[in-house]
């Protein structure tokens, strides 16, 4: 602690007042002087001692707290400061600064970590520099100096807003001439409709210059077989494709790499594109008139996304009474146009009480079976009919129904039920009013009864809804490369009527009819990933109960093995963080699932290259230089005054302060009131005494 002295003036009156006395005062003693009159010095002298007096001088003795200068030392942990060898010079180089820092006198040394992590605006050094410089006063900041490869994104114009008299001090990281390839997607989609081509748009760029006139560029969809085509560098090229399921797409597009190549990290990229239907269409054929059969027709046309074709048999070939087929007004029945020409134009079928009644030839019937082979969809809601011999099972399509009817057929009331298996599976999990599936016996529906249900074995399939005496209610399948779903009551529409309270029927047939058409949301057997907010989120949904782990591949190849926990309807979870841009890969084995992280053409590697151009101007503003580490260059560091250079050969400079808090204050007047009297009463009688001789 050291004591420091200064003057301080208390005047008695204001400036003003005591300004305009001293003036009056000269201008008598000037024409004193002028008029040669003695004793005017002594006047003089009177005078000066009042008018000092008045502005009442005292002598200030403070006791003075020296502050230590602070240097931030910001180190840059970006994902381009792991390129090799960016992580050993930047070590080394924090090492070094440390320990000089720690050598000079009165130095507070404060380390700012900044840059790591996933983000799309690039490396962020100076918002968390500006954190840190909010927290200690400005005018004690004695340097900064700054560890990186120069790609910083948000350098500010100036250092103005930062308020910092300092230099900033940048230690460069990387190598002279450094190359890099890099792969550039543009004008990809993030979602297309299923089966119409799209495109994307691809660009090689060599920096600094092209090295060479073509590049190899390889594309893989969800991790299938790879396309290899040739994209000239520095040239745009569009690649075409078409989706083929609903859902996202992830396509993996990779460039070979360049003879001086300094990262792999831009030489992939991931893009999400997600498939739609465009309309979906469906052919319902109701058998006969009867009462649900609007509840089907409003619940289908209600869905935007879907466009439906309804025919209704009204007047079969066996019903002949005699009125002329031109006096109907009934349209006949384009059985041809239906199911022979335009056939693989729908997406699903749904047979809704029908019956053998010579309308459908066995020919038909046969391609529908067909078309359910090759991939279509069929969903047959059976009527009273179906436990006869006119059942459609006894016709060509009976062999792609999974239930065969028994001739049974329950007439009395009861409550549909979802099994074991349905509380699983996603047509049927988590139904509203379907119970509590952890209560003993699975929880009672709170949904209205259902009065019929026709008898059915179950040779394939899945039974994901039961009802009188636990019987197969619904019943799902996969034939072939189709799907199949089968419905054994005619009385679902009680629920859109709102019968006892009604039920779920518009949910329930949305979810049937999308899962036929393979919406990826309802799939059985899922694994899914997402990366948000910095965490990679999996999600697996399964029909099995036994647990599972997964294997994430990260984008640098290492290799984690991941343990899910168990949660409600067949799903399993885990989340974890991940700091790395680019494609996750999660597999159980059976399935894999890739999820990108970071855009598709990351900020932060737009240029890889080592470079303190960015910093340039804010280096030269605050007096301080850019000193590149590679082969082992590491500067001394010294302290400076504030009028000195900031730099030097082989050193860079932390200005001194010398900044202080006073702790202890002693004042004391320096012209007590006795002793002005005295002079000027002494210097008054002088003068008396040389005018009067």
């Amino acid at each position: 602690m050291k004591p420091a002295f200064i003057v301080e003036w208390a005047p008695a009156f204001a400036w003003e007042i005591i300004a305009f006395l001293a003036l009056t005062a000269a201008a008598l003693i000037c024409l004193a002087m002028v008029r040669r009159a003695r004793g005017a010095g002594w006047r003089a002298l009177a005078f000066a001692l009042l008018v000092l007096a008045l502005a009442n001088p005292s002598l200030v003795k403070e006791q003075r707290q020296p502050l230590d200068d602070i240097a931030l030392v910001v180190i840059d942990e970006s994902t381009s400061q792991e390129i090799e060898p960016r992580p050993a010079q930047s070590e080394a180089a924090r090492r070094h600064v440390l320990e000089a820092l720690k050598e000079l006198d009165a130095t507070e040394v404060r380390v700012v970590r900044a840059g790591a992590g996933i983000g799309e605006d690039g490396t962020r050094l100076f918002s968390t520099l500006r954190d840190a410089l909010a927290k200690v006063p400005r005018q004690r900041v004695g340097a900064v100096v700054v560890i990186s490869d120069g790609q910083i994104h948000d350098a500010p114009d100036n250092l103005e807003a930062f308020g910092l008299n300092a230099p900033l001090h940048l230690l460069l990281t990387g190598e002279e001439d450094e190359r890099d390839r890099r792969l550039v997607v543009k004008n990809a989609p993030s979602f297309g409709i299923v089966g119409r081509p799209q495109t994307m748009t691809v660009t090689v760029e060599d920096l600094p210059r092209a090295s060479a006139a073509l590049a190899r560029v390889t594309i893989r969809r969800d991790g299938a077989k790879a396309e290899e085509i040739l994209v000239p560098v520095g040239v745009e090229r569009e690649i075409l494709f078409a989706l083929d399921h609903r859902g996202p797409s992830v396509f993996e597009i990779e460039v070979e790499p360049s003879a001086r190549e300094l990262t792999l990290a831009n030489n992939r990229a991931a893009v999400v594109v997600n498939g739609v239907r465009d309309r979906l269409r469906v052919l319902l054929v109701s058998g006969e008139p009867h009462a649900g059969e609007r509840a089907w027709r409003n619940i289908l046309k209600s869905d935007p996304s879907v466009d439906l074709v309804h025919f209704t048999i009204l007047r079969p070939p066996e019903k002949q009474d005699g009125t002329p087929i031109r006096e109907l007004s009934l349209i006949a029945f384009p059985t041809r146009e239906l199911f022979e020409i335009k056939l693989d134009e729908f997406d699903l079928i749904i047979f809704d009480r029908y019956r053998r009644r010579g309308v459908l030839p066995s020919i038909y019937l046969d391609n529908i079976a067909r078309f359910v082979d090759g991939g279509g969809a069929l969903l047959e809601a059976v009527g009273p009919s179906f436990a006869t011999p006119l059942s459609l099972y006894r016709t060509p399509l009976g062999r792609v129904l999974p239930g065969e009817p028994t001739g049974t057929v329950f007439e009395q009331g009861f409550r549909p039920r979802v099994t074991g298996l349905g509380t699983r599976h996603p047509v049927t999990s988590e139904l509203t009013g379907a119970g509590d599936p952890d209560q003993e016996g699975g929880g009672a529906p709170s949904w209205g009864r259902w009065f019929r249900q026709l008898d059915t074995d179950v040779r394939r399939g899945q039974v994901v809804m039961s009802g009188v005496q636990d019987r197969p209610l619904l019943i799902l399948d996969r034939v072939g490369e189709g799907r199949v779903a089968q419905l054994t009551s005619d009385h679902m529409w009680l629920w859109s009527r709102g019968f006892e309270g009604g039920g779920p029927q518009a949910e329930l047939l949305r979810r049937i009819s999308h899962w036929l058409m393979r919406e990826p949301d309802l799939e059985e057997e899922t694994l899914r990933a997402s990366v948000t907010g910095g965490r990679l989120d999996i999600t697996r949904r399964s029909l099995g109960l036994e647990p599972s782990s997964v294997e994430v591949t990260a984008p640098s190849g290492e290799i984690t093995e991941v343990s899910l926990e168990p949660g409600h309807a067949g799903r399993a979870s885990a989340s974890i963080a991940v700091d790395a841009m680019g494609l996750y890969r999660v597999s159980d084995g059976a399935r894999t699932t890739l999820a990108a992280a970071g855009p598709v053409n990351p900020r932060e590697f737009e240029d890889a290259r080592s470079s303190a151009e960015i910093l340039k101007p804010l280096i030269a503003e605050s007096g301080g230089t850019a000193v590149r580490l590679a082969g082992g260059n590491l500067p001394q560091i010294r302290k400076v005054s504030a009028t000195r250079d900031r730099f030097g050969r082989g050193w860079i400079g932390l200005v001194a302060n010398r900044e202080y808090v006073v702790t202890g204050i002693e004042q004391a007047p320096l012209l007590p009131a006795f002793a002005v009297l005295i002079l000027v009463l002494g210097a008054s009688l002088f003068a008396w005494f040389r005018e009067g001789r």
